[in-house]
């Protein structure tokens, strides 16, 4: 089974990843190189276009350009791509028919809360995204501001039909205590479906890293379905499997001290 990672920003000069085909090549043999075979291009978009015919034509050429440049340079890689993007929810009901927004044109959209900020009514809206027949795909919900705060949130939005998608390197630091924090609850509370890398074209995506770490705290089953299995699904517009609780070894400090008990 390969490793198909659907939250990254590959296309060039169309969001703040890849500056130029220069990034998105490098980028692409990053990829290959941590073990990722195929990848779902997500680049920002606001929901609010949707509503907005006269800026929305801009932005969605703009994108097909970026596209057709990614489409060709994962040909000369032999890179597998698909496309999508990943929507802000600037708006509470985005208009989600164009399948350029959903992932890989199935009925998942990757979408973000806008400004890193959880809404009050947040279960609400990803309800109302369900209820349009589109399910959302939450993107990184370990990082949001005080989520460290809110253990409860994640069941609510699991309940409201959303799916969650964590960034791998919330597991490695990369973001802070907090979101690691966050992102081991719901590792351990079975509410993570996929996780994905959420790279931006510079340096490493990290992938071989992050699963590694899952291997390591005995989640070789769940590395599988969070990196393999449930994208592999998702592109054949069928549902994740569940992911059992990972169960979150302590750590070295808390290991010797048991010792001495």
């Amino acid at each position: 089974m390969a490793i198909i990672d659907f939250h990254n920003h590959l296309m060039p000069a169309v969001d703040d990843g890849a500056r130029n085909l220069d990034d998105t090549r490098a980028a692409l043999r990053a990829f290959r190189a941590a073990g990722v075979t195929g990848a779902i291009a997500t680049p920002h978009f606001a929901g609010s276009l949707t509503l907005e015919p006269n800026n929305l034509a801009g932005r969605m050429a703009e994108l097909d350009r970026g596209w057709q440049q990614l489409q060709q340079c994962a040909g000369q890689e032999q890179f597998q791509v698909w496309r999508g993007a990943e929507v802000a929810l600037d708006v509470p009901s985005p208009d989600l028919g164009d399948e350029r927004l959903r992932l890989a044109g199935t009925h998942f959209v990757l979408i973000e809360f806008a400004y890193m900020a959880v809404p009050l009514n947040s279960a609400e809206i990803l309800a109302g995204i369900r209820a349009d027949g589109w399910i959302p795909v939450l993107a990184h919900p370990e990082r949001y501001v005080r989520m460290v705060q809110q253990p409860a949130l994640p069941a609510r939005w699991r309940a409201a039909g959303a799916l969650l998608q964590l960034n791998g390197a919330s597991l490695l630091g990369r973001y802070g205590a907090e979101p690691r924090i966050v992102a081991r609850r719901l590792l351990a509370a079975g509410h993570a479906d996929f996780v994905c890398s959420d790279y931006h074209a510079r340096g490493s995506p990290r992938t071989a890293d992050y699963r590694a770490l899952l291997a390591e705290q005995g989640g070789q089953e769940q590395a599988e379905l969070l990196l393999e299995v449930n994208p592999a699904r998702l592109l054949r517009n069928e549902a994740p499997l569940p992911v059992p609780p990972l169960a979150q070894r302590p750590a070295v400090w808390q290991r010797v001290r048991n010792w001495f008990r």
